[in-house]
């Protein structure tokens, strides 16, 4: 069993998330975030084409283009996106670390997505590989509205937005 150092939840062997509060229980190496250069366009697989499937609670999923693996969020109405890093005293409220974020050059602070008023809104906090929309590159720090289907590249991750209905 592994203790969460956050809420003292116990999990099994291997997990890499606390299932309580979602601290990262695992430790991963520091890293500087790793400068990318060439072209954004191609970057993974074809999205998903379907129409949005009833998540429960969860107001967004967050589909991973390259793995195929599916993050849903919590019924929390704004959270960031980056990577953990040692002795950074912030994080990321979604840790993308397990999914190659430094390889993929992912800044530990990356973006936040959050719901105003029941519309989906993403902002870059001034990242240094960029956030993209659908291919086109956000300013920093100015919000920008999200639809069911669209295509957000963080560095050379991209991740297909479902939105539940």
């Amino acid at each position: 069993m592994i203790i969460c150092p956050s809420c003292k939840h116990e999990e099994p062997s291997g997990a890499i998330f606390c299932s309580e509060c979602g601290m990262q229980i695992v430790e991963f190496e520091s890293k500087q975030t790793q400068q990318i250069t060439g072209d954004q366009s191609d970057l993974g697989t074809d999205p998903i084409e379907s129409a949005p499937q009833q998540i429960g609670s969860d107001w967004i999923t967050l589909h991973l283009l390259d793995s195929g693996q599916m993050l849903p969020i919590s019924d929390r109405t704004e959270f960031t996106l980056g990577r953990i890093s040692d002795n950074q005293p912030i994080m990321p409220d979604v840790d993308l670390t397990p999914y190659r974020a430094y390889d993929h050059g992912i800044s530990r602070l990356h973006a936040v997505i959050k719901s105003i008023n029941g519309k989906a809104i993403v902002m870059d906090l001034g990242s240094s590989n960029g956030t993209y929309l659908n291919g086109t590159r956000l300013m920093p720090n100015i919000e920008t509205p999200l639809r069911h289907g669209d295509v957000i590249a963080l560095g050379k991750l991209k991740m297909q937005v479902i939105l539940s209905a």
